[in-house]
């Protein structure tokens, strides 16, 4: 960078840093951020699966057999073994599914007649389940079809030991699991879908509020008339603030991989300690450099593009109202990472942010293929490449730059 190109870079620097939103949105929020939503969501999580599993479950049971003078199925009987279960037996079923839906009842289990002649007969007896899906991870629910699976479980030796057979004669294999998928590959998908998206996020609103300020802010003041008025060059004035603006980007994204790497190798409470120790293998200092070096041509051809529409824009007003609908451009390549089947191949390299999204996702997991990563490289350069040649020759163009 030639020395007028400097000085306007160190004069946009220190003007920028005293912004104190700029320094919020490129420092304080990303730095911040991962800690308190890692902390905040395993805590969160953790409480809520507690108070769920705790809980003392109301379930009614309406069993017609035994109101007809039968035996009954012996379910209530049952259930009421269990812990964490209020059973109340009633004959009426007609209420039952509003006093679910309103939850004046956890679940209620119906039992019908035709009951005991199904299992007289051997076959599968009816049983209805009314349960309403919640909020804390349906374990209401899963808690009672377990106690439901013991008491199959408990018909099913009855009937077979009935019928002069061992129950385990039944099971003629005993299959021994084995993922042979790495822990790094497992939880690399998993974190690789989220991390770009919020990277990517940060990348863009790191630099925006900079390029707002440093052409559209300096129209409204009318200081960028007196800037055009030193001797620097159109080029170099537009290669200063084009360099702030992605310091400030990168920055932005730099800071909140730190934030998050802190908060992962310092440990979180409430994340098990072996999925803890994956996550921390998975963030390896050479994984973070690497897709940092991703981001790095991202942030570039972010600026040009911020900085771009910034100058076009006669005010600052303008130019939010311009910038803020980008977000939604920026954000789809990188949530249609997130979806499964999506893979990094010869194409969706050379698509932007997309290819930044899959291309992390695959570094993360360890699955990346060198050519994949060498497209996906070639295509940032070139874009952040055509990013600086349109910026500096936007500058150049007096009906841009004295717009009003």
């Amino acid at each position: 960078m030639s020395s007028p190109a400097l000085v306007v870079f160190r004069k946009e620097l220190r003007d920028t840093l005293r912004d104190r939103r700029t320094l919020v949105a490129m420092v304080v929020v990303p730095l911040l951020l991962f800690p308190l939503l890692m902390v905040g969501m395993a805590k969160f999580s953790q409480s809520r699966a507690a108070e769920a599993r705790d809980k003392t479950l109301a379930v009614a049971v309406a069993d017609a057999e035994a109101g007809a003078g039968g035996r009954g199925s012996g379910l209530a009987d049952w259930l009421r073994q269990e812990p964490g279960l209020a059973i109340t037996e009633v004959q009426d079923v007609t209420a039952l599914p509003e006093q679910v839906r309103t939850e004046q009842l956890d679940a209620a289990i119906i039992i019908p007649a035709g009951y005991g002649a199904a299992m007289a007969a051997h076959q599968p007896a009816p049983l209805q389940l009314l349960h309403k899906s919640s909020d804390d991870f349906d374990i209401p629910r899963t808690r009672l079809e377990q106690a439901l699976g013991r008491f199959e479980q408990k018909l099913l030796d009855e009937r077979l030991r009935g019928l002069g057979i061992e129950p385990r004669s039944i099971d003629p294999l005993d299959v021994q699991r084995t993922d042979v998928v790495s822990s790094r590959e497992l939880f690399g998908k998993l974190l690789g879908g989220l991390l770009p998206y919020m990277f990517i996020i940060f990348c863009f609103t790191g630099g925006m509020y900079p390029a707002i300020d440093l052409a559209a802010g300096e129209k409204e003041r009318g200081t960028l008339e007196t800037l055009l008025s030193s001797p620097a060059s159109r080029l170099q004035i537009a290669l200063g603030k084009f360099a702030v603006v992605t310091l400030t980007g990168f920055t932005s994204a730099l800071l909140a991989t730190v934030g998050m790497y802190v908060s992962v190798r310092q440990g979180v409470e409430g994340i098990p300690p072996a999925i803890l120790s994956a996550i921390q293998s998975v963030l390896a200092p050479g994984t973070i450099a690497l897709v940092l070096a991703l981001l790095l041509p991202l942030s570039v051809f972010f600026a040009a593009a911020l900085l771009m529409l910034s100058l076009y824009a006669r005010s600052y007003k303008e130019a939010m109202s311009v910038i803020s609908p980008l977000m939604i451009v920026v954000v789809v390549p990188a949530a249609i990472a997130l979806a499964p089947g999506v893979r990094l191949g010869l194409v969706t390299a050379l698509v932007p942010v997309l290819n930044v999204s899959l291309a992390t996702r695959e570094i993360i997991a360890g699955t990346a293929e060198p050519l994949h990563l060498a497209l996906v490289f070639a295509s940032l350069l070139v874009l952040a490449a055509g990013g600086m040649a349109a910026c500096a020759r936007w500058f150049s163009r007096e009906d841009i730059v004295f717009r009003s």
